[in-house]
């Protein structure tokens, strides 16, 4: 019997399909840039198991099962020729659907610093061995600006962050990479846009212009003043790229 797991997903606006996904920081992350396409496309922007409380079974212990997991759904609802735009560990679910795509429900990829294959010489930082502060010094270009304290937050909200802590390790492991998968991208021929911030401390832009370089049809685009969440710091620079990767490719 096929293994099953109900899985929030928030929907809004019409037309082209696009699915967007968050990574470990959970959906806040991606709310304002899934409205923004939602303007002119039907936006579906699931919550993965395990993350704000939601239950993860199991069976879901990497992110090849997150990747199974959107397949299905997309098979499911029967779509087709999907635009898939994903922040960070929704980068690397998007690259891993797109290698395991053969039906033609993926059109199109945005990987938004995106983590998930192996660079040499460009090592990720150690995520889980960093405080808070220094999560913050690592993924923004301002930090200050960023950085909430874990203190000064209520405790239901200090839950749910934690949890998504231990989902995300659950999943994504230690390294947050799958040695295997930079050699499966070769084969991944639709046009792929990787956005990166130039202050991106977790993953670099020299390892995302190496994840571009890797995909045929990839392209790399740097967005200035932002870190590893460039849709929360530069959301006009994000919004502007990615409009008009998808105006060009259709």
């Amino acid at each position: 019997m096929a293994r099953k797991v109900d899985v929030k997903v928030d929907e809004m606006g019409s037309g082209r399909d696009v699915l967007v996904l968050h990574g470990g920081g959970g959906p806040v992350t991606v709310a304002g840039l899934a409205a923004h396409l939602a303007a002119s496309a039907h936006v579906l922007m699931p919550t993965h198991p395990g993350w704000e409380g939601t239950v993860r079974p199991d069976w879901i212990a990497s992110v090849d099962d997150l990747a199974m997991l959107y397949l299905r759904l997309l098979r499911d609802r029967g779509l087709s020729d999907v635009t898939i735009v994903g922040s960070s560990m929704g980068g690397w679910i998007a690259l891993e659907m797109a290698a395991r795509d053969l039906g033609g429900l993926i059109g199109r990829i945005v990987v938004v610093d995106g983590v998930g294959i192996v660079v040499e010489g460009e090592p990720g930082a150690d995520f889980f061995a960093l405080t808070p502060r220094g999560v913050a010094e690592h993924a923004y270009h301002e930090p200050d600006r960023f950085f909430v304290d874990p203190a000064t937050l209520p405790p239901e909200r200090l839950a749910l962050m934690r949890g998504n802590m231990a989902a995300l390790k659950a999943v994504a492991g230690s390294e947050m990479a799958d040695p295997k998968l930079r050699g499966r991208l070769g084969d991944v021929d639709i046009p792929a846009l990787v956005l990166w911030g130039e202050s991106d401390r977790i993953q670099t832009p020299a390892y995302g212009r190496a994840l571009a370089a890797t995909l045929p049809e990839g392209r790399f685009e740097l967005i200035e003043k932002a870190g590893h969440l460039p849709q929360l710091e530069r959301p006009e620079a994000v919004f502007a790229a990615i409009d008009a990767f998808l105006a060009e490719v259709g």
